[in-house]
């Protein structure tokens, strides 16, 4: 029987980087290597297509942008409702993946499997990890009952809500904390721990496409001595929401939550997650801040800014009525 297609779309980061130094595996440029170019350095791929392939982005995902994070959703929201497409893979740089993964899990909510995979290394390392990863999420993506959005990278499956950086060097750079990973890739076949992400519906549905204006929502942290200074500043430079790195479960320094009780009774939005990698905010019945319901910071901010534009949708529908 024929294979259906697998898409192939990529973004740059460091799995398509080069160094002018093949033991150079971290002064390199992100970026530099197209998505075909990329695939046709991995001759196993052969095996696994037919594949369509196309560049979305070709940036360092340290510089990753609300119009590409539209752009994606828009090509991810397309290929997805082809019948000839059984899922799709997609190239990405390690510093924001777990970002754009809760994105595309929140924003297109896929029923096929959406494969973000990345490397520590670029191309031009003496044993670059981008092939292997690329091959992973191709097995991931052809597996059978796939889907959602996951994350694969040196031989692990996260899911996207769970799916965190945790260190800066090492190939094996990415947990799920106490979630768990969803399985493992193991020459090519898939050990599966736990089901697949379905597609939550947290947000309202948004069509992504006729954003014009992407809401300011920053992160502040809480550590000892912090103030409220930095609320009133980012109030006053516009800012329509803030997530809060608190301290264990929720916790923040009295002056600073006097700062934000201030900001939120003046309507700004805030909402608490914790700086702790593993675990999640257990609310308390009196909480004035809501909780992150077990977002990390940098995800409930991307939740944050979703819910906000579907604010705004649901605003300018009442205005046309």
């Amino acid at each position: 029987m024929k294979l259906q297609n697998l898409v192939i779309l990529g973004t740059g980061g460091t799995i398509a980087g080069r160094a002018l130094n093949a033991s150079d595996n971290i002064g390199y440029t992100a970026a530099q290597v197209g998505i075909d170019q990329l695939l046709a350095a991995i001759p196993a791929l052969a095996e696994c297509g037919p594949f369509i392939t196309e560049q979305v982005a070709q940036i360092d995902s340290k510089d990753m942008s609300f119009a590409v994070w539209a752009q994606l959703a828009v090509r991810v929201n397309y290929f997805l409702t082809r019948d000839d497409v059984q899922g799709i893979v997609i190239t990405h740089g390690t510093d924001t993946l777990e970002e754009t993964a809760y994105f595309l899990q929140a924003v297109c909510r896929p029923a096929k499997p959406v494969v973000l995979t990345c490397a520590m290394r670029p191309v031009t390392a003496l044993a670059p990890d981008g092939p292997q990863n690329v091959l992973d999420a191709v097995a991931v993506a052809r597996h059978q009952g796939a889907q959602g959005v996951v994350a694969v990278c040196a031989g692990t499956i996260h899911g996207a809500w769970d799916v965190q950086k945790v260190h800066p060097y090492k190939l094996d750079a990415f947990s799920s904390g106490d979630a768990g990973p969803i399985g493992y890739v193991e020459e090519g076949r898939l050990r599966l721990m736990r089901n697949w992400p379905f597609a939550q519906m947290r947000h309202a549905s948004i069509a992504i496409e006729n954003i014009a204006n992407w809401p300011r929502v920053e992160i502040i942290m809480n550590y000892a001595g912090a103030s409220a200074a930095i609320v009133q500043a980012l109030v006053d430079q516009g800012a329509r929401g803030l997530v809060v790195a608190a301290t264990g479960n929720g916790t923040l320094h009295h002056e600073l939550q006097a700062g934000l009780f201030k900001a939120q009774a003046a309507g700004l939005k805030v909402v608490r997650s914790t700086r702790c990698i593993d675990g999640r905010v257990l609310p308390l019945p009196n909480d004035v801040i809501p909780d992150s319901e077990g977002l990390s910071p940098v995800k409930a901010r991307v939740a944050l800014m979703l819910d906000l534009l579907a604010e705004d949708a649901q605003g300018l529908a009442a205005r046309r009525v």
